[in-house]
């Protein structure tokens, strides 16, 4: 702490108010609260013992720091919240899935209005119903409810339509829109329909489903089967749909339940929202902090961030696992910026508990699923390195692996592949290919050792261990082109084309991984790579070949001219499609020329017989 910073602190009032740091180049690295900043901000310089990792390593990062006086706890709370939302600072708990839900929208001010999927919330006087489950499930429930009541799909002026005398769309005969566009229903019928709508999606469709039986039945009594049909169709959706809200016993509860868990390094939020009291929709959060925080303070972090946006939807009740800290100022916060009573509440008993309960319950899961992916992608890449290092007895583990294949037709069109693996995992962009330039003719060992000398004469990037698709032949080659180079210290080794068998420099008999072993698993995946990005490169320039040969046959186009007509029109059908203007228009091609070609392509072969 230098001298700047001691006389900062002793000059820190008593008061409430809110706090930055920043670290040596200006930025702002957290932002805290206090009821006391004298107190609070003293206690990150004095006491270090009782620090956690977290904070020791944000306080030697601390270059400076600001403070902001406020008159209580409640706008210290409300400034805290705007300042992390715009500085997101590195070591402050930050809510990395910052998405707005999807709401549905039902203006009933107007005439026929449409039902429409929006992510914001606005003051407009409109009915919102949501927030409900992110992603393709939003548009498969309103096309359910569409199924279900002949509502408006178009957005369309339905007065214009009206003035204009049009005809209504295809969705009117099918029977799937009333087609007030045409005037065939009145105000108060369509009203009828968006009222029946906004109770199936508010889950308040208990009278729904035995109407719908009942007249289904009474349709196919009266041998009426095809209106049996249609209402059978219907009573699936509805039911579909319900099966999508989870029933609760808490009736008419409108409350966002949330529950945060913190398993190692990771912090998960999970919440239920809970609307007409179903729960219709749920979304995991997760949270950047090192797993230090306690589990209030990660929860109030989480609160001021996701009820801090501008368009979000608060409910009547806030139900949380954990108690915040600061859960009066809380209170007050949220209650200001509803402009309502709102609740916030740890229930402890009865149903509502249940519901915490569930969230915790699904947010240890998750937790627990992402560790053990984590743990199982570790022992495919990093993990799978490490133990194959040990096998092949290498001194350290390698970090950048290379594998190369090659590939051919016939003895044509030879070429081959470089494939980089970084600590296990693919580096697309590391990826070569090369064409081979000598006449291998088919000869995969002449086309090896022309790609392994043409890729260590440039000394750059080096890999740590270097994989031959191939047997001992082809690591015979590998080993004498490193040689050759001065490279003999990078590690090689081969893979048998016919047995997953690994061949190695110094030892006669191959080495022979169990099947189910991760280091055997990292050496496929290498060699399939390779082999792929070999076979796809071999296939494009195939094409290109076979664009050439049949362009050979018009005098006066050659290799440069038949590069750029591949270049602008990739195929030859698209060649032959095009006009001498579009021809001409290409780099290089004149229009005499583009005549001759265009000419070439038009003019009828003659019959053979």
């Amino acid at each position: 702490m230098n001298a700047v910073l001691e006389d900062k602190i002793a000059l820190l009032p008593e008061k409430p108010g809110v706090y930055k740091m920043f670290d040596e180049t200006g930025t702002v690295i957290y932002v805290g609260k206090a009821k006391v900043l004298k107190n609070r901000v003293r206690q990150y310089f004095h006491a270090s013992k009782n620090h956690s990792p977290k904070v020791l390593a944000m306080v030697s990062h601390i270059a400076d720091f600001e403070t902001i006086e406020v008159h209580s706890e409640v706008e210290a709370l409300s400034l805290e919240s705007n300042l992390i939302k715009q500085f997101q600072p590195k070591y402050n708990i930050l809510l990395k899935d910052d998405k707005h839900f999807p709401y549905f929208r039902i203006d009933l001010k107007k005439d026929f209005p449409r039902i429409e999927i929006v992510r914001r919330v606005k003051q407009d006087g409109a009915t919102y119903l949501g927030p409900y489950i992110v992603g393709p499930s939003v548009q498969e429930e309103l096309r359910l409810v569409y199924d279900l009541f002949p509502l408006r799909h178009c957005k369309k002026d339905v007065g214009k339509m009206i003035a204009r005398g049009e005809r209504p769309c295809l969705l009117y005969h099918l029977g799937k829109c009333c087609a007030p566009c045409g005037g065939s229903v009145s105000r108060e019928a369509y009203h009828a329909y968006l009222s029946e709508a906004i109770r199936l999606l508010n889950g308040k469709s208990g009278d729904l489903v035995p109407y719908l039986t009942q007249k289904m039945q009474e349709a196919s009594e009266s041998l009426n089967f095809e209106r049996a049909a249609m209402l059978r169709d219907k009573l699936k959706a509805t039911l579909a749909l319900q099966e999508k809200q989870v029933a609760i016993t808490v009736k008419g509860l409108e409350a966002d339940v949330f529950a945060v868990s913190v398993r190692n390094d990771a912090c998960m939020v999970f919440s239920l929202f809970v609307r007409g009291g179903k729960v219709i929709g749920t979304h995991a959060f997760p949270l950047e902090t090192e797993g230090d925080a306690a589990l209030g303070d990660a929860l109030q972090a989480f609160l001021l961030q996701y009820y801090g946006k501008d368009d979000i939807e608060i409910p009547r009740e806030i139900l949380l696992n954990v108690a915040c800290p600061d859960a009066d100022s809380f209170s007050e916060w949220i209650n200001a910026k509803s402009r309502r009573k709102v609740t916030v509440s740890v229930p402890q008993r009865g149903e509502k508990r249940q519901l915490t309960d569930m969230a915790v319950r699904n947010a240890d899961a998750l937790l627990e699923k992402n560790e053990e992916i984590r743990i199982r992608s570790w022992e495919r890449g990093e993990g799978a390195v490490a133990e194959l290092s040990a096998i092949l007895g290498l001194d350290e583990v390698p970090s950048r692996i290379e594998c190369y294949d090659n590939s051919h037709l016939m003895g044509t069109n030879t070429v081959s592949s470089m494939v980089v693996f970084r600590d296990g995992k693919p580096d697309k962009s590391a990826y070569r290919h090369f064409r081979i330039r000598s006449d291998a003719g088919g000869d995969d060992l002449i086309a090896m050792r022309e790609v392994l000398t043409r890729r260590f004469s440039k000394e750059t990037d080096l890999p740590d261990l270097v994989v031959l698709d191939g047997g001992r032949t082809q690591l015979e080659i590998g080993v004498d082109v490193l040689k050759g180079c001065n490279l003999s210290h990078i590690p090689v080794c081969a893979l048998a084309e016919t047995e997953d068998w690994i061949y190695l420099p110094e030892s006669d008999e191959p080495i022979v991984l169990p099947r189910n072993s991760a280091p055997l698993h990292l050496i496929e995946r290498l060699r399939d790579e390779a082999h792929r990005f070999a076979i796809s490169y071999h296939r494009n320039l195939r094409s290109r070949n076979a664009l050439y040969s049949r362009l050979d046959a018009i005098e006066g186009v050659g290799d440069k001219r038949k590069r750029a007509l591949f270049d602008a029109f990739i195929t030859v059908d698209r060649i032959e499609a095009a006009s001498v203007e579009e021809i001409a228009s290409v780099k290089g091609i004149p229009r005499s020329l583009a005549e001759t070609v265009y000419t070439h392509f038009h003019t009828e072969k003659p019959a053979v017989d």
